[in-house]
């Protein structure tokens, strides 16, 4: 891949900043990425103290730690201590974020399903739901008896993950942090609606969306997300997924490698006025440089 030439970006109203993740941030993990000609990073969890060190270390290198990488929660266990404990992560999270100047968390409220559990594949999904309450009525055209364990599932998952996140907002306002709901491979918020519908249930600007721009791909085109989710993303990730030739089903890829339509993308990217960060998740295979090349031409709309 050659660099795309910087004129190629002007056509677009929207900025976008390179990022990539680190657990710790240091100064020797940073420097190459740096010089890889990322901006910034994504990290993990540490003290408030010590977030507030590694901020002043990646300010003085000339870069940002926009956000914290927190991941898994586990809000629909039956088990209350693994519900608070939860809840306990998330909450450091958000100081940690604090302490790095960060503006938002990446939260997977938790997951549901496995090889017990039948649901639809991934092109079989009809979703209809409860607007007052985001309840699934169903989930497939017919036969959804046999998805009632899953249905179930999801209303379960939807109500405790919704109290739960409500009880984080007073914390999120305190540190100034986006709490930032990703879709992931977690069986939740299979459609686009779906996860607007939760989100919006907060009725808060402190509960938004963390895109993954590759992890819904067998659902539906990225750009169909998109469109719906719009001023309720905040933070995207950059993944990408190649679809099996009969368009079920694949694999995860390298980016720019799969069935991401990525000038599509770009242009629905300005279109909905995203103006934020694209870290890369997924493509470590890949040199830095390598990485910072196929991200600006996806941010060149190439």
């Amino acid at each position: 891949f050659a660099s795309p030439p910087v004129r190629a970006a002007e056509a677009f109203k929207t900025k976008l900043h390179k990022a990539l993740i680190v657990g710790k941030p240091t100064e020797a993990a940073l420097a190459p990425i740096k010089e890889a000609g990322f901006e910034g990073i994504e990290a993990g969890i540490v003290t408030p103290e010590d977030a507030a060190e590694c901020r002043k270390m990646a300010e003085k290198m000339g870069m940002r730690i926009h956000s914290v990488l927190r991941g898994w929660a586990e809000f629909n266990s039956p088990d209350k201590s693994k519900v608070d404990g939860s809840a306990a992560v998330t909450v450091n999270a958000l100081k940690a974020a604090q302490g790095y100047g960060a503006d938002a968390v990446l939260l997977v409220p938790c997951r549901i399903g496995g090889k017990d559990m039948p649901m639809p594949e991934p092109w079989e999904f009809k979703i209809q739901f409860d607007e007052k309450t985001g309840h699934l009525i169903s989930v497939a055209e017919k036969d959804n008896d046999k998805y009632k364990a899953y249905i179930d599932a999801h209303n379960q998952a939807y109500d405790t993950s919704k109290v739960e996140i409500q009880k984080l907002i007073p914390v999120a306002e305190e540190t100034k942090v986006v709490i930032a709901v990703e879709n992931v491979w977690n069986n939740l918020f299979v459609t686009p609606e779906l996860l607007a519908h939760f989100v919006d249930s907060f009725k808060s600007p402190w509960v938004k969306v963390y895109f993954d721009l590759g992890n819904h791909v067998k659902y539906s085109p990225t750009e169909q997300w998109l469109k719906v989710l719009r001023d309720r993303i905040v933070k995207c990730h950059v993944k990408d997924f190649k679809l099996n030739p009969d368009g079920h089903g694949g694999k995860f890829v390298d980016i720019r490698d799969g069935s991401v339509n990525w000038p599509v993308v770009r242009k629905t990217l300005d279109e909905i006025g995203y103006n934020g960060w694209m870290t890369i998740e997924g493509s470590g295979g890949l040199p830095k440089q390598e990485q910072n090349k196929r991200l600006d031409m996806i941010i060149a709309g190439l």
